[in-house]
């Protein structure tokens, strides 16, 4: 991005419709609640022509620095120290607060250049308040309405001096080069859990920074929080998502809308990493969240965080080991990885059972492979006799990856048992190296499509 915007202001003055609208997507969770958000949010914004990184703050308000508002108002100090420039957003509709004046001051000595944003100035007489917009030492007012998109053309004037210079047109003729190599695409990389289990931890502990708020509290990460960072030189898009409790226990909107926002991260990632309380682990919910990534077919990965506070480990990794097999046996082979978010022990190993299934996950198999693994299964263990007559299938190719698809031809699909379908799975598995990921089999009925007649 050419140069980095921060959207700064006291709670419920629309910064987050306003990181919304900029961004041109529905990224930020918005409620009418007070200090939805909590931890910065960044995005690709766009207004005309100009592009520029922004960064969404938690509300300002003045706190102890050891309370949750305290931790989020130093988020937003880093922000600020990040930005070339801040926008600070009053409620033209509340007027300027002793607030808006407190941070105001704070922006003045930062040395930072702001634009102070009238956020909410629908209609005329909204607009004749905004004199006391003055008092706030920051010049002219932009009015406008992030929730309706009014006012932008005068937010553009304000950053255009932000922009960089456009480059130089190279007037020489240029010799023909190779084309650069196309970097490799972020792995999509999402961290789950429930609440309270050291996610925001883990995050801080691979990213090497207090990248997003952890404490005591419960439920402190609302929106999923996506990190552009690298671990070896592999580029790795990261996000931090909120707790999921059991959906039973959610009784307010705005847990819903996290929740919300987790499954559709879950479903945009490519590998996950279920992070679980190892004293409390393999509990209810986490299986339901298990159950949940397997079903929309990410690979996945098991976090045993807190791994520091277990007293036998040999004796608590074999409990789990055997928990595995009983309570998620379409994942059999998954990968669980002891760790501690705090102290670092058994990130290395988190990382390359990342990797580890990334690589499983794009897993193909070649076809004759296939078809002679098919025949030699048949031979061990035939398919069951249906209706007096025997089934056969006849040929199996792989239609996809992400996760490893497959399509079985059979004379009478519908009539395959689902045991003997779990059966072919689980030989997929363990026979093709697929451990630890999604499989689909998908049963199809008719001869060899690909046979010459």
């Amino acid at each position: 991005m050419n140069f980095t915007v921060a959207i700064i202001g006291r709670p419920n003055v629309g910064k987050s419709t306003l990181f919304n609208r900029l961004c041109g997507r529905h990224l930020a969770l918005v409620d009418d609640l007070p200090g939805v958000t909590r931890d910065r949010r960044e995005g690709s914004a766009r207004l005309a022509d100009l592009e520029f990184r922004l960064i969404d703050t938690a509300g300002l308000e003045e706190a102890a620095p050891d309370s949750l508002a305290g931790r989020m108002y130093a988020q937003t100090e880093r922000s600020l120290d990040d930005a070339d420039v801040a926008l600070l957003v009053i409620d033209a509709r509340a007027g300027v607060t002793q607030a808006d004046h407190h941070f105001a001051r704070w922006l003045r000595r930062s040395g930072k250049p702001v634009v102070l944003i009238a956020n909410k100035a629908e209609g005329k007489a909204v607009l004749a308040e905004l004199g006391d917009a003055y008092a706030l030492g920051l010049g002219d007012p932009v009015p406008l309405s992030a929730q309706h998109g009014e006012g932008l053309a005068d937010l553009y004037e304000r950053l255009l001096p932000f922009a960089p210079p456009p480059p130089e047109v190279e007037t020489e003729i240029e010799t023909p080069t190779e084309p650069a190599a196309r970097p490799d695409r972020p792995l999509q990389l999402a961290i789950v859990g429930r609440p309270n289990v050291g996610k925001s931890t883990l995050v801080n502990r691979l990213v090497g920074e207090d990248r997003v708020l952890t404490g005591p509290e419960p439920g402190i990460t609302r929106d999923s929080i996506a990190i552009d960072w690298s671990w070896h030189g592999r580029a790795i898009r990261l996000v931090d998502t909120a707790g999921m409790r059991r959906r039973s226990h959610i009784e307010q909107r705005l847990e819903r809308l996290s929740v919300a926002d987790t499954l559709r991260t879950i479903r945009f990632a490519e590998t996950t990493v279920l992070v679980m309380d190892a004293l409390q682990v393999l509990e209810r919910q986490d299986l339901a969240i298990a159950n949940m990534v397997a079903e929309e077919g990410r690979a996945i990965v098991l976090a045993l965080n807190k791994w520091d506070l277990v007293s036998d480990p040999r004796e608590a990794l074999r409990a789990i080991r055997d928990k595995l097999e009983t309570s998620l046996p379409q994942l059999q082979g998954v990968a669980a990885v002891p760790l501690s978010g705090i102290t670092g022990h058994g990130v290395p190993a988190l990382m390359k059972a990342v990797f580890k299934a990334d690589e499983v996950w794009n897993t193909r198999v070649p076809t004759p492979a296939l078809n002679r693994w098919l025949a030699a299964i048949q031979e061990h263990h035939p398919p069951p006799v249906a209706a007096g007559r025997r089934l056969r299938l006849r040929y199996m190719t792989q239609v996809n990856t992400r996760p490893p698809s497959f399509a079985l031809f059979a004379s009478r699909p519908g009539e395959l048992p689902e045991s003997y379908r779990r059966y072919l799975v689980n030989g997929l598995r363990s026979d093709f190296g697929l451990a630890g990921t999604p499989i689909r089999l998908m049963l199809r009925k008719g001869d060899n499509p690909y046979e010459r007649h």
